[in-house]
């Protein structure tokens, strides 16, 4: 049985800050492949962004929530998730979306990242893009990969769902890490929100 005979889609919402590349791969697993997520909004903490771009050109309502616009970690994170409740969001894809919210006790378990290491190795705060895959050439590691995980108010931290993994080459840069990386966080979403469709 597949994600794709589940009778109704997820609606989702997907929080990014930059280049778009994880939405765009959403999009195209969603139209290619079948992954059964509707995206009805995209929320992005930059309005300068690629992101931004890729989604209103594929018809997805976009807003942009600064987080300097607000005084504090609660007033953000209620800014964030407030218009959710309306479109009837079920779960939350952060795609590259680099801010710090609170969880609300509603998406508890429903709001999905992915971060490229496989954690708890490489985790943290300050860690993520490049600084990452430097610290994994650093310490020598063999195999890294990437995590799903669901968020909860620390930094990657919440409960695993699926990972991936990739070997780390004896002339790898940080560059090169994370394009094989990548790779397999291409992969890994579209399977952990399979897995969640059917359960």
């Amino acid at each position: 049985m597949s994600a794709s005979s589940r009778s109704q889609t997820i609606p989702i919402a997907v929080f990014l800050s930059g280049s778009g590349r994880t939405l765009a791969n959403l999009i195209e697993h969603r139209d290619q492949h079948g992954l059964p997520i509707d995206i009805r909004i995209v929320i992005s903490s930059r309005s300068d962004v690629r992101g931004v771009e890729i989604a209103r050109q594929a018809g997805i309502e976009t807003q942009i929530i600064r987080q300097r616009d607000y005084p504090d970690a609660n007033g953000y994170s209620a800014a964030m998730f407030a218009p959710l409740g309306e479109l009837g969001i079920e779960y939350v894809v952060m795609a590259g979306f680099l801010k710090h919210v609170l969880i609300p006790h509603a998406f508890e378990n429903r709001v999905l990242n992915i971060h490229p290491s496989l954690l708890p190795a490489f985790g943290g705060q300050g860690m993520y893009g490049s600084r990452v895959h430097a610290a994994v050439i650093e310490r020598g590691v063999k195999i890294t990969g990437c995590t799903v995980h669901f968020v909860d108010n620390e930094y990657d931290n919440g409960p695993i769902v699926h990972q991936r993994s990739c070997p780390v080459l004896a002339d790898d840069t940080p560059d090169s890490l994370a394009a094989r990386v990548f790779e397999q966080e291409c992969l890994a979403l579209p399977e952990a929100i399979e897995m969640i469709a059917l359960t």
